[in-house]
């Protein structure tokens, strides 16, 4: 099981890949939300910001998310880690519910191209 500490390294680590993308990934990536990133097996949640392509964490708490996100993740942290280290596909861990991913619909078309 992925620590708080492996989580926390796994969402800078996306959020450079974000700043370095390029193209379709970059304006997808481009959006100013906020953000929450529960960890369901640790039972924590990071929340922040998406903002010019980066993801800004602000606070984590213990427990689901406080307040409702605009853009809400939820998935397991050995997922997350997975998912960043390019071993497990978005797309797939999404469709078969390892991943939750709830946004806007308009949010939700842009961040296919991140899918």
């Amino acid at each position: 099981m992925a620590t708080m500490e492996e989580c926390r390294d796994a969402l800078d680590r996306l959020s450079d890949n974000l700043a370095r993308a390029e193209g379709d990934v970059h304006a997808a990536a481009a959006l100013d939300r906020s953000l929450s990133c529960h960890i369901t097996d640790l039972d924590v949640t990071f929340a922040g910001r998406l903002q010019d392509g980066r993801i800004e964490v602000h606070d984590t708490a213990s427990g689901p998310p406080r307040e409702k996100a605009q853009i809400r993740l939820a998935m397991k942290g050995d997922d997350l880690v997975a998912m960043v280290a390019g071993e497990l596909n978005f797309a797939k861990a999404w469709a078969s519910g390892r991943v939750r991913l709830e946004a806007s619909f308009r949010d939700l078309l842009r961040l296919r191209t991140l899918l």
